[in-house]
């Protein structure tokens, strides 16, 4: 299967590429520093998080905007100091990390980083900067907007995917239709399906990797549905199940 060449450092490596979604959300402590180091220890290097900003601008890696789903607090994290936040237990157990924390923790981890909300952006681009990490950082957003500011602020240096209304332009682009694409962005993360209606297929992968891109889907956690998109060549599949999606790479002699 041939897949596109990296036209980024952050895609250097064999494909298909294996996401840790929220370091393997299978057993309900995503987004925990135990979460991605047992994904580390399973041998992952590409991790998936989220992030969110306190209101005295801690970047915490969380998917939710809010605490009250899976930890032991509630409020909304952008309305609570990061002394609030840090006392939260996801699982009534693991501490929220910083994503800062994480950088620090995995220095061989490659990250891609969900930005969910506008006040992030800023910290986010700061850190990266600070720590050095732009080959190990990839920004996504449901919002276009959001990350094309990101890349406006940061440059080529910036790895980025494409929001929903890329997303949206790749599919149109893959039935022929013609629709604006945003340049610079390095993959397009997709789900599978959205509303009942197939995103990836083999027109799509196509139009994508004419065009330099990688596809990488989320959120895979069946064997069979791994095995067929990467059948169709997507690049990278982000899983719940990390021993799953091992095995089935390692059955296809494709785990690098």
């Amino acid at each position: 299967m041939t897949h596109v060449r990296p036209r980024h450092p952050y895609l250097d490596h064999p494909a298909p590429l294996a996401f840790a979604h929220r370091g393997g959300a299978a057993d309900g402590l995503e987004n925990t520093l135990t979460a991605f180091r047992r994904a580390a220890d399973a041998g992952y290097r590409y991790f998936e998080t989220d992030v969110h900003t306190t209101v005295d601008g801690k970047l915490v890696a969380f998917h939710d905007s809010t605490l009250d789903r899976v930890t032991d607090a509630s409020g909304r994290i952008a309305e609570l100091p990061w002394s609030r936040v840090r006392e939260a237990r996801v699982a009534g157990k693991e501490p929220l990390p910083l994503f800062e924390e994480l950088l620090e923790e995995f220095p061989e981890a490659r990250w891609n980083v969900d930005v969910k909300a506008e006040a992030a952006v800023h910290p986010l681009l700061g850190l990266i900067a600070r720590t050095g990490a732009w080959d190990r950082v990839c920004v996504g957003s449901f919002s276009e907007s959001r990350v094309a500011r990101a890349q406006r602020l940061a440059g080529p240096r910036l790895a980025t995917s494409y929001g929903m209304r890329g997303v949206v332009g790749l599919r149109l682009r893959s039935l022929s239709i013609p629709a604006a694409l945003r340049a610079g962005a390095v993959a397009a993360q997709v789900p599978e399906t959205q509303a009942g209606i197939r995103v990836v297929d083999r027109r799509f992968v196509r139009a994508a990797h004419e065009r330099g891109l990688q596809v990488h889907v989320w959120t895979v956690n069946e064997p069979q549905r791994m095995e067929a998109l990467l059948d169709l060549g997507v690049d990278g599949i982000m899983t719940d199940r990390i021993d799953i999606l091992r095995t089935v790479l390692d059955q296809r002699g494709a785990w690098a």
